[in-house]
C-alpha cells in the first residue's frame, strides 16, 4: 500500500474512532459478561468474556483502537530500515505429499499461522490463508493446494484480522469440504455472510468454552491478549483467542495472536497442566510502542511456552508476510538464541513450510 494513502486511511479511521469514543463516553458504560450458553464452560466460576458497551475487552477497562499509534508508526522512520533492506532471509520450503497416503498423526506448517493437523483421525486447519494481503505479498509459495490436503473436518479461526481470517481461502476450503465445520470466536458468524457458507456449520465460543464435537477430540477456546478490526465501525465486535486440542493424553496449544499477559497463561496452565506441543507466534513485534499490546516478541513467546509448561515449541507468525519493522529473519534468530540461553534449544521445532511433523514417532507413548 502507498505510504501516503496508508496515512490518509489511518487519519480517517482515527477521526471516526475518536468521534465514536467521545459519543460512547457520554453515556454510562454497560458492562456484560458474554458466553455461548449452548457450549460447556470448563473453567469453574468463569462468568464469560467482558464486554463494555458491546465491545469485547482484554480486562476490566474498555480497550481503545490503536489508531493513533498506527499513524505515529506510518509517519516515523524505521530504525532497522538498513538492516531490513540487507536482510535476505527466506523460509525453507518442503514439498512432500506422502502424508496423503497414511493415517498417522501429524502437523504440517503451511506458513504464517496456518497448520494442517491430523489427530486420531480428525483433521484440522488453523487460521488458513493462501492469499496475498492488501498490504503485503506472501513471501513464500503455498506448499500445497487445498485439494492436496485431503478432507478437513474443522477450520479453527483464532480471530478475524485479515492475515488469519481470509475469505478467499475459506471459500476454497468449504467448496472442497462441504461437511467441514468452522470453530471460532464469538461474533465470527456475522463475517460469514456469503452464500458459500450457508450450509456450513459454525460454532462460536467464548474463552474457556468447549466446542461441541461429540465424542471426538476436545477443542477449547482459550484466552489471548489481542483485538479485532476489519472495517471502520467494528472495533472489538468479534472476540479473539487461541485453542487447546486434547486427544487422549496428547495436548496441543495453538496460541493465535497474543501479547504477553501472565494471568491468561497462568489460567490456561491451571486447566491443562502442560502441553505436548505449543504453536506460538514470534514475529511482528516492532515497533514496540505499537506492537507490545498485540504481539509477543521471541523472548516473550518462550516465556509463554514456559508458563504453559510446553513440551515442544513450533514457532509461527513470521517470515510469510512482512507485517512490521523488524527484518524477516530476526524473529527466528532471536528465538533460537534465547532458547539456547534458557537451555531449551532441543525443544524448538523450527519447521520448514510444508514440512510434516509426525507425532506417532515423537510421542510413541501417547
Amino acid at each position: 500500500m502507498n505510504r501516503k494513502r496508508a496515512v490518509v486511511i489511518c487519519i480517517a479511521v482515527g477521526l471516526i474512532s475518536f468521534i465514536g469514543y467521545k459519543c460512547n463516553s457520554m453515556a454510562q458504560e454497560k458492562i456484560e459478561y458474554i458466553f455461548n450458553p449452548e457450549l460447556e464452560m470448563i473453567k469453574n466460576g468463569y462468568e464469560g468474556n467482558i464486554t463494555i458497551d458491546g465491545i469485547f475487552c482484554n480486562g476490566l477497562t474498555k480497550d481503545k483502537a490503536p489508531t493513533g499509534k498506527v499513524i505515529k508508526w506510518k509517519l516515523s522512520s524505521n530504525p532497522q530500515q538498513k538492516e531490513k533492506k540487507e536482510d535476505n532471509f527466506s523460509l525453507d520450503i518442503v514439498i512432500d505429499t506422502s502424508f496423503q497416503n497414511n493415517n498417522d498423526d501429524l502437523i504440517v506448517w503451511l506458513g504464517h499461522s496456518s497448520f494442517f493437523m491430523r489427530i486420531k483421525g480428525v483433521t484440522y486447519i488453523t487460521d488458513p490463508i493462501m492469499s496475498n494481503l492488501p498490504t503485503s505479498k506472501r513471501k513464500v509459495p503455498n506448499p500445497y493446494e487445498i485439494s492436496t490436503l485431503g478432507k478437513i473436518d474443522y477450520i479453527l479461526i483464532s480471530h478475524a484480522h485479515f492475515d488469519h481470517f481470509d475469505i478467499t481461502t475459506l471459500k476454497e476450503i468449504v467448496k472442497k469440504n462441504p461437511k467441514t465445520e468452522i470453530l471460532g470466536p464469538m461474533g465470527i458468524n456475522k463475517l460469514l455472510d456469503d452464500k458459500v457458507f450457508e450450509s456450513i456449520k459454525t460454532q462460536e465460543a467464548g474463552w474457556f468454552q468447549k466446542f461441541d464435537t461429540g465424542s471426538l477430540n476436545e477443542i477449547v477456546f482459550l484466552p489471548a491478549k489481542h483485538w479485532h478490526r476489519r472495517n471502520l465501525f467494528d472495533f472489538n465486535k468479534v472476540l479473539w483467542g487461541g485453542f487447546g486440542v486434547r486427544a487422549g493424553d496428547l495436548k496441543i496449544y495453538f496460541a493465535g495472536d497474543t501479547a504477553k499477559e501472565d494471568d491468561f497463561f497462568n489460567q490456561i496452565n491451571e486447566i491443562y497442566n502442560g502441553f505436548d506441543i505449543c504453536m506460538i507466534p514470534i514475529g511482528a513485534y516492532s515497533p514496540q510502542f505499537l506492537m507490545k499490546d498485540e504481539h509477543v516478541n521471541p523472548e516473550e513467546a518462550i516465556g509463554i511456552f514456559q508458563q504453559v509448561k510446553g513440551g515442544y515449541f513450533i514457532p509461527m507468525h513470521y517470515g510469510t508476510y512482512d507485517l512490521s519493522d523488524e527484518p524477516l529473519g530476526e524473529p527466528i534468530k532471536r528465538l533460537n538464541n534465547h532458547a539456547s540461553e534458557k537451555g531449551l534449544k532441543d525443544k524448538m521445532l523450527n519447521l520448514a513450510v510444508g514440512e510434516s511433523l509426525y507425532l506417532n514417532s515423537r510421542f510413541s507413548s501417547k
